[in-house]
C-alpha cells in the first residue's frame, strides 16, 4: 500500500506561483495514474489534474487549464502541481490521490471526475488573498 503526504502549500498574493509536491512511500508510484483534487471550505472536493503512469496522458481541470502544471518523477516517487497565475479561487486544501485501476485512460478520466481514488494524502492548505 502506498502512502502520499502533500507539501509545498502556503498563503500567497493573486498572480502568486506555488509548487506542490506529493511524496509517496510504500509502494513504487509507478504502479499508479495520480491526481491532485482540492476543496474549499464548505464545498466538495473537486478534480484539478491528472497524470497517467507514465505521463503520456495529462488531464486538466478547465478551471485551471493553461495555469496549473501536474508532472511526475517515477525515480522520485513524487508528483508535483505548478500552479501560477493564482487566484483568490484557488483558495483550498489540496489533495495528492492515487489510481491503482487496470483500466483505459477513457475510463480513468471518469473516476477522476468523480472522485473515485484509491489512496489519499492528508492535503496541503493553498491560501491566496488579493
Amino acid at each position: 500500500q502506498v502512502q502520499l503526504v502533500e507539501s509545498g502549500g502556503g498563503s500567497v498574493k493573486t498572480g502568486d506561483s506555488l509548487r506542490l509536491s506529493c511524496a509517496a512511500s510504500g509502494r513504487t508510484l509507478s504502479n499508479y495514474a495520480m491526481a491532485w483534487f482540492r476543496q474549499a471550505p464548505g464545498k466538495e472536493r473537486e478534480f484539478v489534474a491528472a497524470i497517467s503512469k507514465t505521463a503520456s496522458f495529462i488531464f486538466y481541470a478547465d478551471s485551471v487549464k493553461g495555469r496549473f502544471t501536474i508532472s511526475r518523477d517515477n525515480a522520485k516517487n513524487t508528483i508535483y502541481l505548478q500552479m501560477s497565475s493564482l487566484k483568490p479561487e484557488d483558495t483550498a486544501v489540496y489533495y495528492c490521490a492515487a489510481h491503482s485501476g487496470l483500466s483505459n485512460w477513457a475510463q480513468k478520466k471518469k473516476d477522476f471526475a468523480a472522485g473515485r481514488l484509491d489512496i489519499w494524502g492528508q492535503g496541503t492548505q493553498v491560501t491566496v488573498s488579493s
